[in-house]
């Protein structure tokens, strides 16, 4: 991870962060193992629609939807070279045809029953 993060602009340095912390709350706290594999979103996926069904409120849920979604967002960056972007506060992933993509807010539309990190994923990896 250090010779990645040496790499990588520092506008990465904070969603990176909050991936390796989903990932390694998932394997301690929920025995799932996170690699960073585009079919590891279908389990993200479905983590959040158990969160959302079992009525978390969303204060209480935030982190962890920041954290899916940055997770989400190193899937994309891992699998095209896409960086990450910061703009006004929010962290954006951008790939190398140039189209931006908000894989934190994407995490929180799958919260509300609208959204998908794993077709976001396969649409930015197309």
């Amino acid at each position: 991870m250090n010779a990645i993060r040496a790499t990588r602009p520092q506008a990465a340095a904070k969603p990176i962060r909050w991936a390796a912390d989903a990932v390694a709350t998932m394997r301690e706290g929920a025995r799932l193992r996170l690699d960073y594999s585009a079919q590891s979103l279908w389990r993200v996926d479905r983590l959040i629609e158990e969160i959302r069904r079992e009525g978390a409120p969303y204060p209480a849920v935030e982190t962890v939807l920041r954290g899916f979604g940055a997770y989400a967002g190193e899937v994309v960056a891992r699998r095209t070279g896409a960086e990450w972007w910061v703009t006004g506060g929010d962290h954006w992933i951008r790939t190398p045809d140039g189209r931006l993509w908000d894989p934190i807010d994407e995490a929180r539309r799958c919260y509300v029953g609208d959204g998908s990190l794993r077709l976001l994923c396969r649409e930015a990896t197309g």
